[in-house]
């Protein structure tokens, strides 16, 4: 358990196999509060005119930058803030506790699993500073019985979450739907079939030039939806080759596309790169639910979207054949896809 950066004591200074190699530390990260990354008001999507505007609004975000916050999204303040509470508490539990939930086999299906940098720990280069607790979550029912009994409220309060994130994410999905010009429905069923709860902490770093909380990467999954502490910066997103901080908003979600959105979109909607930065002066976690695919639903772009002018760009495949080929590679984010490409493009 020692292992777990969230266990250490005044640490002064970055552990070598934490340090990144020069050309991917993240050097002197200042964060002004960006407001580049949209932010979108769901309140009147009752309205059909409303509805529209904000559909065109998602759309765009999803083509410019992969990436956009949502409010007024109906999940209950109160319920967001004390999620973020039961998991900051659970971080600071006595290890005795939290031992039973530690794990480093990444082939163990867990219904929670507490590791540290990632399921990788044992085999790569470079550690990342930042602890996790995962969360299955489907079927909910089931995997509950083996969540944390500590904090006592733990599985109450973080069932609920659950349900409330995965009734906005059909919101989300249904409103990609329209804006595609796709079948109502088209997401559900089994292409969000599998959801799953991931928190990150990330303690106090005593020099965050020199490591990464998270690397740069894309998300594998469908679409994720993300919920960052409400006053510290951590969050970056590529855009146009410059790292751009997304802004902590109280009471709002990030919401990001993966590989899949942007495969079934042709390309229409983009999953883009980011990562998460440390700092020294504060702990800061994040819950991430991530909404994935049924390992043998089909995957491909949606015929609807495919015409001679806009020929197919991707083959069709299980979901399970892209997660085994994303689990093995190496290089670039863009790597991930190339294999799924047709070859006339």
């Amino acid at each position: 358990m020692e292992k777990l950066v969230s266990s250490w004591n005044n640490v002064q200074t970055v552990p070598e196999k934490y340090i990144f190699p020069p050309e991917k530390r993240p050097g002197n990260v200042t964060f002004n509060a960006s407001k580049s990354i949209p932010v979108i008001d769901l309140e009147a999507i009752a309205s059909s005119q409303d509805r529209d505007a904000i559909i065109q609004k998602i759309l765009k975000a999803g083509e410019d930058f992969g990436f956009f916050q949502v409010i007024n999204h109906g999940v209950a303040e109160d319920l967001m803030n004390d999620t973020m509470s039961v998991f900051k508490e659970f971080f600071e539990l006595p290890e005795e506790d939290k031992t039973s939930f530690y794990c480093e086999d990444a082939m163990r299906n867990n219904h929670c699993m507490l590791y540290t940098s990632s399921l990788l720990y044992a085999t790569e280069d470079v550690h990342l500073w930042r602890d996790n607790l995962r969360n299955s979550c489907h079927p909910l029912e089931e995997c509950i019985q083996h969540w944390p009994e500590k904090p006592t409220r733990y599985r109450h309060v973080v069932g609920a979450y659950a349900t409330e994130v995965k009734k906005l994410s059909a919101t989300i999905l249904e409103l990609l739907c329209e804006g595609l010009g796709l079948e109502p429905g088209h997401f559900g069923g089994k292409l969000s079939e599998i959801p799953s709860l991931l928190v990150n902490h990330y303690p106090p770093c005593p020099d965050p030039s020199l490591t990464l909380g998270v690397s740069e990467h894309c998300d594998p999954n469908l679409i994720t939806i993300l919920q960052q502490d409400s006053d510290v910066f951590g969050l970056q997103v590529l855009k146009n080759g410059e790292w751009i901080g997304v802004e902590p908003i109280s009471n709002a979600f990030v919401v990001n596309m993966g590989y899949q959105m942007q495969i079934i979109s042709n390309n229409k909607l983009r999953s883009v790169e980011h990562r998460a930065v440390t700092n020294s002066e504060k702990a800061r976690t994040s819950v991430a639910m991530f909404f994935i695919p049924n390992g043998d639903s089909i995957v491909e772009p949606a015929k609807a979207l495919v015409d001679p002018r806009n020929p197919a760009i991707y083959k069709s495949f299980q979901y399970k054949e892209f997660m085994s080929h994303f689990l093995k590679k190496t290089g670039g984010t863009d790597v991930a896809l190339e294999a799924f490409k047709l070859q006339a493009n």
